[in-house]
């Protein structure tokens, strides 16, 4: 069984905006079991992710116009930038690494017939 909104401690649809973005960064997550020790790790991480979300109100308020009344409100997703986001990243065993390039690549380039390539 999966982490769900009730894993988190927190009302349905914050948890649920909150797992949303957790599975952008970490997609393991829908197969991790709450039980297992990487569950609850990846638990207690998004428990400090929503902790660290201040309340609905004044708090999450970003900016504010006046004549043109318009108020921007804090995101989910800041909630999650730096450690939380590594620490998520660090409970899959499938990240992708960057690494050389794959495949065969021929020695010789027709430009090289002008030009020789190989210096020494």
């Amino acid at each position: 069984m999966p982490i769900t909104h009730d894993d988190l401690g927190t009302d349905e649809d914050l948890g649920r905006r909150v797992l949303v973005r957790a599975r952008i960064i970490a997609p393991c997550l829908d197969t991790l079991d709450p039980a297992s020790e990487a569950g609850k790790n990846a638990i207690a991480i998004l428990k400090g992710v929503i902790a660290e979300l201040p309340a609905l109100g004044e708090g999450r308020v970003r900016s504010m116009s006046r004549n043109g009344t318009s108020i921007s409100m804090q995101a989910v997703a800041s909630a999650f930038e730096g450690d939380p986001t590594v620490s998520l990243r660090s409970l899959c065993a499938s990240v992708a690494r960057g690494g050389l390039p794959v495949g065969s690549f021929p020695s010789e380039r027709p430009i090289g017939r002008l030009w020789p390539e190989t210096y020494t």
